[in-house]
């Protein structure tokens, strides 16, 4: 099968097309502005991956968002259209439907995205919906929630190294639920939709088990041998000091802190029964590969 691919020089990218470059023919497409690359005729899927991520430092252009994001999406899914291509899979992300969950967080959940990250991933799913589309074609838009493994330079990687360091997780004292994503588990569900035929529409992509940043700290930690640091200093103090990093722009800042601490459930229900699969990875496995892979960088 000829697939084309957005982003593959990415995180997940990298990790997309090593996956399905095995049995399958990867066409890397630059959406760049410099680039004259257009889309291969013979292309049969699409994998939208392209796309600005979320900027926790706030020193992004909110317009850059919406260029990004939007247009660029709205131009790619214009050529679908146009195309002879089968499959368009836009890999969007579950901030476009929350900021903050209460409860879990399903499909049917209206959208109300507050960041301009989350907001331009929301419009361009509505417009992939909004299209009229030929018979034979078909669209999925994934929602991932955070996503890691073997490369992954995010917040999980700052959490290890401060473990790492021997420096115990002051945020103890927040009791908080949060779902992950292995990116083998991404990759699993992408091949299963190359592979069958399932209704086009919105999908939550996550792993099968939620955990709280305190068990998250204990499996980084005992991926090392190491034993986890875990120090409950008063909510309210740290929120303090969150707020002081806001004006001073240092690391633990209030966005930071939230994203350490909330607890965003994700059900990824109507993906495994669409597929009739069970994912391949434990929530467990997956946090210890990526874990392993720290220690070797």
């Amino acid at each position: 099968m000829k697939i084309t691919i957005t982003g593959a020089s990415g995180f997940v990218g990298v990790n997309i097309k090593k996956y399905l470059e095995k049995v399958h023919q990867i066409d890397c497409l630059s959406l760049r502005p410099t680039s004259k690359q257009k889309l291969d005729k013979k292309t049969e899927v699409i994998i939208h991956l392209a796309g600005k991520a979320h900027d926790l430092k706030k020193t992004s252009n909110p317009k850059e968002y919406y260029q990004v994001n939007y247009e660029l999406t709205k131009k790619l899914y214009d050529a679908f259209l146009k195309s002879e291509a089968k499959k368009f899979i836009f890999v969007s992300s579950v901030k476009a439907s929350a900021d903050v969950v209460k409860g879990i967080l399903t499909e049917e959940h209206e959208s109300n995205p507050q960041t301009d990250y989350g907001k331009s991933k929301l419009m361009a799913e509505q417009y992939i919906q909004a299209q009229e589309f030929p018979e034979g074609k078909s669209y999925y838009i994934l929602r991932p929630c955070m996503i890691h493994g073997p490369g992954n330079k995010g917040n999980l990687n700052l959490l290890y190294k401060v473990v790492q360091k021997g420096i115990p997780y002051p945020l103890a004292a927040f009791e908080n639920k949060r779902s992950f994503l292995s990116v083998d588990n991404l990759c699993f569900v992408i091949k299963q939709i190359l592979e069958k035929e399932i209704p086009s529409g919105v999908y939550n992509v996550s792993d099968d088990e939620a955990l709280s940043t305190n068990e998250v700290v204990e499996i980084l930690a005992n991926s090392s041998g190491k034993k986890a640091k875990l120090w409950r200093i008063p909510s309210k103090l740290i929120k303090g000091l969150a707020n002081i990093g806001d004006i001073l722009k240092l690391p633990l800042n209030s966005e930071r802190l939230q994203k350490l601490t909330e607890s965003y459930v994700v059900s990824n229900a109507k993906i495994k029964t669409a597929l009739g699969v069970e994912l391949p990875k434990t929530t467990l496995e997956g946090l210890t590969i990526t874990a392993k892979s720290f220690n070797s960088q």
